[in-house]
């Protein structure tokens, strides 16, 4: 039987990867942070690299895991606590389109950056 993928199993497994996603920032943070305590010319290499288009990507990907997590982890609570189980689908896309607005509200300055970044205008 072919399994289908409707909004709560899109939900369920995006929850997962930028969960995961956000515990392999925080560990890339805290080796960062690690390099300020070996002195400044450490901490200024890996800044420099860090601050490399790339990891300008990586940022923009980060923000929109951050983002997604907190809503959807808000609709995952309304659901539990509120009885809103009948209404996951709205919620999910709810959920989405308050991603959407509040992503582009904190990261447009980052994205005027990267789109700066790579086409040089």
């Amino acid at each position: 039987m072919l399994y289908r993928w409707r909004t709560g199993a899109i939900a369920w497994l995006f929850h997962r990867v930028s969960g995961l996603a956000l515990a392999l920032y925080l560990t890339i943070h805290i080796w960062v942070t690690h390099h300020v305590v070996q002195g400044p010319e450490s901490f200024n290499q890996i800044m420099a690299r860090l601050s490399s288009p790339p990891f300008k990507l990586v940022e923009l990907a980060l923000l929109a895991a951050i983002v997604y997590h907190a809503f959807n982890g808000i609709r995952i609570l309304v659901i539990d606590f509120v009885q809103g189980s009948k209404y996951h689908k709205p919620l999910f896309w709810g959920a989405i389109a308050c991603c959407v607005v509040v992503y582009l509200a904190i990261g447009w300055p980052l994205i005027r950056e990267v789109l700066t970044l790579f086409t040089g205008h």
